[in-house]
């Protein structure tokens, strides 16, 4: 059976200046190799990621946007950023991390910050590029969802 026409072909190549988060190769029950690239739709003619990040993904990637930190030291921005309406559990944000550093939205460093001033059984986290687009992305999304809500009347529009 020959290959389906409505796939993209397995190659590098795919729209001029697409960034792709995530590209998986597979073949078909037919042998057709295959991208699956997991990045964008189209709404309000622009693109956009299929998926969006969980509430707690993106709340601890937003906090980690700014500077390196522990683990702690996420939970206590995040819980400062929202005045105490979001507080991570350690078991939520250490799961969470576990993703994020296995979707390479995240990675742990391998330098501490001040040595000296520092626990050493602390792991500090940092944003990757993936990791900024990533939330860049959602935050733009969110944005625009707003800006639907606002221009369908569900929200008031801002003056």
């Amino acid at each position: 059976m020959p290959c389906s026409q409505d796939r993209q072909p397995a190659t590098a190549e795919g729209r001029e200046g697409a960034e792709w988060l995530t590209e998986e190769r597979q073949n078909d029950r037919n042998g057709c190799s295959f991208i699956n690239r997991y990045s964008e739709i189209w709404y309000s003619f622009q693109p956009m990621r299929t998926f969006t990040l969980s509430r707690d993904t993106f709340h601890i990637l937003v906090a980690l946007a700014d500077k390196d930190r522990h683990g702690y030291s996420i939970m206590q921005e995040v819980s400062d950023r929202t005045a105490g309406a979001v507080r991570l559990s350690p078991s939520t944000l250490y799961s969470a991390i576990r993703r994020l550093l296995g979707a390479g939205l995240i990675e742990e460093l391998a330098e501490r910050p001040d040595p000296e001033h520092d626990d050493e059984r602390r792991r500090y986290y940092r944003l990757t590029r993936a990791g900024k687009r990533a939330a860049a992305d959602e935050a733009l999304q969110l944005e625009r969802l707003l800006a639907d809500a606002r221009s369908s009347g569900l929200l008031p529009k801002r003056s």
